[in-house]
């Protein structure tokens, strides 16, 4: 009998997955997936994932929808039109859907409409809402759609939230209206620190810093923000001894500097040309290892080459690991400012080379670092090359510069045409400057013209009266001087004094013309008397052009002998050594006797003075000046 075959018994089939494991399954792969949009990297990696949280039933989900739509509303390669698409698809969104929204978009006219579609499909909105609309509002400075926002808060009962209320002050105040920013913060129960700040930072902006500092001293509490909110408002004012005397008094307390502090000081130390406080605070931010972004950076640079330490911005310059477009426009506009065209341009060709895109405000610095030294073609080549090869349209400064580059060359029909082919017509700066072309190569018809423009663009600005009634009296005409005078008296115009600054041991000298209240004030004339006596034996003869009075000479050269640089060139010779260099900040363009005396000063008393007057530097050295009386 045949042996019958084994058949192997088939396996059993395996048990059905219960319901509980598919679900433990399916929640690790949501949150996987949750977790894999958090780090997405790219738009059409984003896509894939949209697509897998479809396919797992999650399209509806407000928390995978959010990250989703916050990747393509802050990365870089997102998609603001795509998250709007996906934010109208969610049946039921909730307001953290819209706040992420509403904090991407960045202007009102795309904001609103959105919080309107959340209002009107029944989304309530939260605490965070109203400070995520506000933002754009207040850059746009609205005062429309703030003030319905601001009626919306009321209306829901937010406006007594912290948040929504320091926003509210910060729209307000960034829109000018100091009253209203106040009343938003006077009706708060308990001002917070950012309250308080916020104030301080927007009054300072609206030139009231008074105000700003009254609220400083009744803070409860402060933190660095607040103090560097009010050093800055110091600087931005132009209030630099107030700054300084406020950042010694931080130090008393044990604050420490931040890098927003330091920038802020630096700045101040820029305005003052207090290059030994900006090299300390400099010396700072390297011992604590301050991170040094590109704007600290370039404020460290502006500063040595605005307080004539043009071989130490270089260092730190060249130190930078990378250089951001701040940073090379502000050496490009430092070596312009010191007479450097040539070399500006070779660094702006640098620039060029190393793939870094110019601005408006680099070809700015490299036309006027042309106009500083008088190179009249080079100047029009790159007026011509910002346009070809940039695309950058001139604005009103590039053509005063260019106004300014031919006037100064004697080209003053060339810079009137320029004026005349704007396609906008010229401010008082562009008028300015060929009013003082006028004034230096004597075209006292040219010169009236203008002059009356200007006159009539800056009614206010007793600087344009008197470089106008210098070119009357330079041809003797007294009468026209005088009208000028009066016409300023009648409109309550007065002259900015002179005042120059010099720093010594740590601290700034102010002098003015004329003034007696300096500590060493007899020893200071003592000094400018000598100093005259010495320069007259070398064949210094005052130019008494500037002065507009119809007097004897004799009465002319006596205010010239007290102008606010000899009395600062004179304590600078009395406080310090033999072979130091002597470095002095002025409010106003330097005077043409005064250049002429401290070239003089620099030879017979062997000492480099380096003056940084409203336009450029003068390095005088050995009877000659750096900038070689052209200026």
């Amino acid at each position: 009998m045949a042996a019958s075959a084994v058949v192997p018994a088939s396996p059993p089939p395996a048990p059905a997955p219960s319901s509980a494991a598919s679900g433990r399954r399916l929640a690790t792969e949501r949150a996987t997936l949750r977790s894999s949009i958090d780090s997405c990297r790219s738009l059409a990696e984003l896509r894939q994932y949209h697509s897998q949280l479809i396919r797992l039933g999650l399209s509806s989900d407000n928390d995978a929808a959010g990250r989703l739509i916050k990747f393509l509303a802050f990365h870089p390669s997102g998609d603001i039109p795509y998250a709007l698409r996906l934010l109208a698809l969610l049946p039921h969104p909730d307001p953290f859907v819209f706040n992420t929204l509403f904090r991407a978009l960045p202007c009102p006219a795309l904001s609103l409409p959105l919080y309107a579609d959340m209002l009107r499909r029944s989304v309530a909105p939260n605490a965070f809402t109203f400070p995520s609309l506000l933002n754009p509002i207040s850059a746009a400075r609205d005062l429309r759609s703030g003030r319905q926002v601001h009626a919306h808060l009321l209306k829901l009962g937010f406006h007594t939230h912290p948040f929504s209320q320091n926003n509210l002050i910060h729209f307000y105040l960034n829109c000018g209206l100091a009253v209203d920013g106040r009343s938003v913060f006077d009706r708060m129960d308990q001002p917070d620190v950012v309250s308080w700040t916020t104030m301080i930072s927007g009054l300072s902006k609206l030139d009231m810093v008074d105000d700003a500092r009254e609220l400083f001293d009744r803070m409860p509490q402060r933190n660095s923000v607040s103090w560097n909110a009010m050093i800055s408002g110091y600087t931005q004012n132009g209030r630099f001894k107030q700054a300084f005397e406020l950042f010694d008094r931080m130090r008393s307390q044990g604050i420490e500097l931040d890098r927003f502090v330091a920038a802020s000081m630096l700045a101040a130390c820029t305005g003052m040309g207090a290059l030994e406080q900006g090299k300390w605070i400099h010396g700072y931010i390297e011992r604590k290892r301050i991170e040094l972004d590109p704007k600290l950076a370039t404020t460290i640079i502006d500063m040595y080459c605005k307080c004539g330490c043009l071989d130490k911005a270089y260092e730190v310059f060249h130190g930078l690991s990378k250089k951001g477009l701040s940073s090379w426009n502000c050496m490009i506009g430092g070596l312009a400012m010191h007479g450097h065209g040539k070399d500006a341009i070779q660094l702006f060709k640098e620039m060029e080379k190393g793939a870094m895109v110019p601005d408006d405000i680099t070809l700015l610095n490299v036309l006027s670092a042309c106009a500083h030294v008088g190179m009249v073609a080079e100047g029009q080549h790159y007026f011509r090359y910002m346009v070809d090869e940039y695309g950058i349209v001139p604005k009103m400064e590039h053509f005063g510069c260019m106004v300014d580059l031919l006037g100064r060359a004697g080209l003053l029909a060339e810079a009137k045409k320029v004026i005349e082919e704007m396609p906008v017509d010229a401010d008082a700066a562009v008028l300015g400057a060929l009013l003082g072309a006028c004034k230096i190569h004597g075209n006292v018809d040219m010169g009236e013209q203008i002059g009356q423009q200007v006159i009539k663009l800056d009614p206010y600005n007793g600087g344009r009266y008197v470089l106008l009634a210098n070119l009357f009296a330079s041809t003797g005409r007294w009468d026209d001087v005088a009208k000028m005078r009066t016409l300023m008296n009648d409109r309550g115009v007065n002259k900015e004094p002179g005042c120059s600054m010099i720093e010594m041991d740590g601290r700034v000298h102010e002098f003015i013309a004329g003034g007696k209240s300096h500590p060493q004030a007899r020893e200071i004339y003592a000094m400018v008397n000598e100093m005259l006596e010495r320069i007259r034996a070398e064949g210094y003869v005052p130019d008494t052009s500037g002065v507009f009075h119809d007097i004897d000479e004799e009465e002319k050269e006596n205010p010239l002998y007290y102008h606010s640089e000899k009395l600062a060139i004179a304590f600078g010779l009395l406080n310090t050594s033999s072979g130091d260099t002597i470095r002095i900040s002025k409010n106003l363009r330097v005077c043409k006797d005064c250049h002429v005396a401290s070239k003089f000063i620099s030879k017979v008393f062997n000492r480099d003075i380096i003056v940084r007057d409203r336009n450029r530097f003068h390095h005088f050295k050995g009877g000659e000046c750096s900038c070689k009386d052209y200026w």
